[in-house]
């Protein structure tokens, strides 16, 4: 018996129906999913250009319709026609699309905002790690205003060898008196400052040292009310050494923080990911209907959390349990239940089915063969999935920080509030270059494992 041969079609007739509808002909022509493909493609397109407010990108689409009737025309025939043509095209036309829905466009920066690029690009360029090693010398002595109260002399305190020391004559002064200040035992030939200390400290000038370091300078009573004041001298001359600064030994505690903050997270996902990716792999759960409606519940499970940013989840942590690095925990753990789960279990999917047949033949249930043939197989990719997830959840602890996660990303964001872009670079290098060590260490471990 002959085997049944497709019924022809008319090529003049398929390309007639493509140019009513485009698509049309390729049904027609028995091509079902290229056909429905073009007429529901090409509306959508149509119409999402319409809904973002450039309908003039439809009429762009033209140059398509003669495609698809040529490609209805040929189907009919029996050949294929490439497309890559009318694709090219369609992402030209998404990628304008796109660039007029986003505003891109060369920014006209104003004056202000040029200088604040200088100075963000200039604290990138000179990071705060180090600082010169300073010596500091400092007095203070005291003065008084008569009157009700006040007191009638001052006594004066014994000097201390190689200790500064200021003297104020006189020792009583009105208000717009000149007052000199005499000191001794500071740096040589270096200038320093003179402040009357106060709930509101008053700059009273400065002063500059000979070569004995001693000096000799006025300054003016701003106070009118009776008592003792007090003049702070103060010297800071910088020392040939360096040492680390207070920014970078605030900032690398705050980074050790976010490792852990991205380890703890990892492995409270890996505990979680782990067992269920098992009932989460097809080739396990492909059995009864309750096994593959489990697989179902898990995969969605993942799709889930994988699909809602871990800023949100940050974010309803912090509502939950307060601003800190156990919010960041939390996030991580739970956007990384979604993703090593679903590595997990396209791992196990993964694997080579003969070993698991030859377990089977020997008698072994389920759970045995699990244990026997798929965990020796999937270990070396969970060990690597797990290395590159950390790696990952570093890099996101620090966004995370930004709000209030923890870590290093939550003093990041104070120094950028407070225009502090020396300091804001220091954490921002020092983001970058753990981030470098660790995919190199991570890229390492996994070649050796796997």
């Amino acid at each position: 018996m002959e085997a049944s041969r497709p019924t022809p079609r008319s090529p003049a007739l398929a390309a007639l129906l493509s140019i009513v509808v485009p698509g049309l002909g390729q049904v027609y022509a028995g091509q079902w999913r290229r056909g429905v493909s073009l007429i529901l493609g090409l509306s959508a397109q149509a119409a999402l250009f319409y809904g973002v407010g450039l309908s003039w990108l439809s009429v762009c689409m033209a140059p398509l319709w003669p495609w698809v009737v040529w490609d209805a025309y040929c189907a009919a025939r029996g050949k294929k026609v490439p497309a890559t043509g009318p694709v090219v095209l369609v992402l030209l036309l998404n990628l304008v699309a796109a660039s007029n829905v986003t505003q891109v466009h060369v920014p006209k920066l104003a004056p202000e905002q040029r200088g604040v690029m200088r100075r963000i690009v200039g604290g990138l360029a000179s990071p705060d790690f180090l600082k010169r090693t300073a010596e500091t010398r400092e007095a203070v002595g005291k003065y008084v205003v008569p009157g009700p109260g006040a007191l009638s002399s001052l006594e004066s305190e014994p000097a201390k060898a190689h200790k500064p020391r200021i003297t104020i004559t006189p020792v009583r002064a009105e208000k717009g008196d000149n007052l000199t200040v005499w000191g001794r035992g500071f740096v040589p030939n270096e200038s320093g400052t003179l402040s009357l200390l106060g709930a509101n400290e008053i700059d009273l000038g400065g002063f500059h040292t000979d070569k004995n370091g001693r000096f000799a300078a006025t300054i003016v009573n701003p106070r009118d009310i009776p008592g003792a004041y007090f003049v702070h001298a103060r010297q800071v001359v910088p020392g040939k050494g360096w040492e680390l600064s207070e920014t970078l030994k605030d900032a690398g505690p705050r980074m050790l923080e976010t490792i852990y903050l991205a380890l703890l997270g990892t492995a409270w996902s890996l505990v979680f990911a782990l067992p269920l990716s098992f009932f989460g792999a097809r080739n396990l759960m492909s059995g009864a209907r309750p096994l593959k409606l489990i697989y179902g519940l898990i995969r969605a499970l993942f799709t889930a959390l994988r699909s809602v940013e871990v800023l949100i989840f940050a974010v309803i942590a912090v509502a939950a349990v307060g601003i800190g690095p156990f919010a960041g925990v939390l996030a991580l753990a739970i956007h990384g239940v979604g993703a090593l789960g679903k590595l997990y279990s396209e791992a196990i999917e993964s694997i080579e089915h003969g070993p698991i047949e030859a377990i089977r033949s020997t008698g072994a249930n389920e759970v045995q063969v699990v244990m026997y043939g798929v965990v020796p197989q999937v270990v070396p990719q969970f060990i690597a999935f797990t290395l590159y997830r950390w790696d990952i959840n570093v890099r996101m602890a620090t966004v995370i920080g930004l709000v209030g996660g923890g870590g290093i990303g939550y003093q990041l964001i104070q120094y950028m509030n407070l225009l502090q872009w020396r300091q804001a670079a220091t954490a921002i290098w020092l983001i970058a270059g753990v981030v470098m060590l660790m995919d190199y260490a991570s890229a390492v471990i996994r070649e050796k494992i796997v």
